[in-house]
Parts: C-alpha cells; sequence; structure tokens
C-alpha cells in the first residue's frame, strides 16, 4: 500500500508541474500576443458551469476522491 502512495504522490506532482509549466507557457504566449481577455463565445455563455474547465477539473477530481475512498472503505471489510 505504500507504495501505491508513493507512486501517485508522485504522479501528482508531476501532473501538477506540468500544468503549471503549460498555464505559465500560455499566459506568456497571450501577453506577447496583446490577447489577456477576449471575447466569451455564445455557447459558453449559455452554459457558463458546463464550459468551465476548472469546475469539471474539480468535479471529477471530487468523483474520483469519493470513489476511490469508497472503493477503500467497502475492501478493508
Amino acid at each position: 500500500m505504500a507504495q501505491l502512495a508513493f507512486v501517485l504522490s508522485i504522479l501528482s506532482v508531476l501532473i501538477a508541474a506540468i500544468g503549471f509549466i503549460y498555464t505559465v507557457r500560455l499566459g506568456r504566449q497571450q501577453r506577447w500576443q496583446g490577447e489577456l481577455d477576449g471575447p466569451i463565445p455564445k455557447s459558453v455563455e449559455e452554459h457558463a458551469y458546463l464550459r468551465n474547465p476548472m469546475l469539471l477539473a474539480y468535479v471529477l477530481a471530487a468523483l474520483l476522491a469519493a470513489f476511490a475512498i469508497g472503493y477503500l472503505a467497502l475492501r478493508s471489510y
């Protein structure tokens, strides 16, 4: 179990680092282009919550965590 936690910890740090680097590069690229704020597409305006990638990421992470907790709780009995 300790090895699994270690591997998952390494994977989560790696994913976070890659996401941070990607975000910084994207921000620099948009700053060079002079487009920090652009027009909001109509589909996003109509479905603000469904088209929000950060909200979807948090919801998916919460569902994954709940699934893992439930699986480990049922497995231990």
